[in-house]
């Protein structure tokens, strides 16, 4: 049976964010009703972050790494694990200062490993990740960056660089722009978010 990786990121629990992926989830548990679903919380459960061990383990072949290398690797190990897993990724990642939030950046930095995620050859970079896996990125912004304010958006190119980088390049969003504006442009941000998840599940 098919599985769902579920990747939240929002420090609020009933965030919009959160509340997109949880429609997709709903909708893709119909369809498959006999499916895995594997949550990962990163406020809940944050990431470790990328240190000299870590770099060190990560450029050391895996039959000479010391008992210490290898757990500095561990979380990476397991966040890669359920990526390999999973048919379709759903990421949470409201957007944090026109870009994404810490607890997605320090699992990405995790995920984005020489060797397990992407290969350095002849030829540059490979993305190891199997291209027909599904991405969708939900996300709540306070505005709506569009027109002139689209320099603003940080986000979308960057996990659309860095997902594809690994080999995940079926990326598709589903936005509810102007979340602190006010509560008639927020409700008609959240409806359209909502229809673009459904739309994608």
């Amino acid at each position: 049976m098919p599985t769902l990786l579920v990747i939240e990121s929002s420090p609020r629990p009933a965030s919009v964010s959160t509340s997109l992926t949880q429609k997709f989830v709903a909708e893709w548990q119909q369809k498959y009703p006999g499916g895995n679903v594997i949550t990962r919380n990163l406020f809940a459960q944050p990431a470790p972050f990328v240190s000299e061990a870590w770099i060190m383990a990560a450029y050391t072949p895996k039959d000479h790494r010391t008992a210490e290398q290898t757990a500095a690797l561990a979380a990476s190990d397991e966040y890669i694990q359920e990526l390999s897993q999973a048919d379709t990724i759903v990421i949470g990642a409201p957007m944090h200062n026109f870009s994404i939030s810490a607890p997605l950046k320090a699992w990405i930095d995790q995920i984005v490993r020489p060797g397990a995620t992407f290969s350095i050859g002849e030829g540059g970079y490979k993305g190891l990740l199997d291209s027909k896996k599904k991405v969708i990125v939900a996300s709540a912004r306070g505005g709506e960056y569009t027109g002139e304010l689209a320099f603003l958006d940080h986000q979308t190119p960057y996990l659309k660089t860095i997902l594809g980088f690994i080999g995940l390049t079926d990326v598709h969003f589903a936005l509810a722009n102007n979340q602190s504006r006010a509560a008639e442009a927020a409700e008609a941000g959240l409806k359209l978010g909502t229809e673009q998840i459904l739309a994608l599940a």
